[in-house]
């Protein structure tokens, strides 16, 4: 799964990637996690014959997918991932799939891995050659019950590629810069024409660098989460469960 990522691109490099000259300024990001608002890239509005208008659009989302059927969310799980194998039939995401894929920039991601007992090692796991990715989304525009409406979002994973198998067996999918077109076309696209996209990196795309526990609280948001950490023994004893930081406020949609 995928249950931490880190985007600290500029907005300049995440337009350059993705041809979104929208983009707002934001600052870097270390520590997402599930709830907080993402950045998205879609598809835009078809263009006309001679327009020169940008054919994608970026938004922000809240990370959790909440499909438009759902009656009451207290009764619902956060869909923060969701698996590329069986997305195409699963009635979360089956919509989503045909109509509303997007991509989700990112610098890379945060995992983890048993060591023993309860104690895991944390991984910032990275492109080896730098710069922004994108993660393959899905997006679904949720009706709460006041009329109100909320954009919420899911990431794509598949098996890991054979680099950080050892750390976890699932990975975020890597939709490659060449396949944004192909992969965001929902119009003339369907599920079963970018199925082949939905497959692990090629061996040594990402590099995993442990770090230490600090990624673990989510009130944790700089650059010193990603340094490199000495690796935890399997006989080193656990330290001290510290608290639990509070949800980030949810009202306002904002990267800041």
């Amino acid at each position: 799964m995928c249950g931490r990522f880190a985007l600290t691109a500029t907005p300049k490099e995440v337009d350059e990637a993705f041809s979104v000259p929208d983009l707002e300024a934001f600052p870097p990001r270390y520590n997402i996690a599930p709830t907080q608002p993402i950045l998205m890239v879609t598809a835009g509005e078809p263009r006309q014959p001679g327009s020169n208008l940008p054919d994608r659009r970026s938004l922000l989302v809240r990370w959790g997918l909440l499909p438009a059927w759902v009656k009451d969310t207290r009764d619902f799980p956060l869909l923060i991932n969701a698996r590329s194998e069986t997305a195409a039939e699963k009635s979360s995401f089956r919509a989503a799939m045909r109509h509303r894929r997007s991509l989700i920039p990112a610098s890379g991601f945060y995992e983890w891995r048993q060591v023993g007992g309860k104690r895991t090692q944390a991984y910032w796991i990275r492109p080896r050659q730098g710069g922004v990715i994108a993660f393959a989304g899905l997006m679904e525009t949720y009706a709460e019950p006041g009329g109100a409406e909320m954009d919420t979002g899911a990431i794509l994973t598949t098996g890991a590629s054979r680099d950080i198998a050892h750390i976890h067996e699932r990975m975020p999918v890597v939709i490659h810069q060449h396949d944004f077109s192909r992969w965001l076309d929902c119009r003339f696209q369907e599920p079963r024409d970018v199925a082949d996209l939905l497959r692990p990196t090629e061996p040594d795309f990402f590099e995993a660098i442990p770090v230490s526990d600090l990624v673990n609280k989510v009130a944790n948001v700089g650059p010193e989460i990603q340094e490199r950490a000495e690796l935890i023994s399997a006989s080193e004893p656990p330290k001290a469960e510290r608290g639990k930081a509070r949800p980030p406020d949810q009202a306002q949609m904002t990267l800041f």
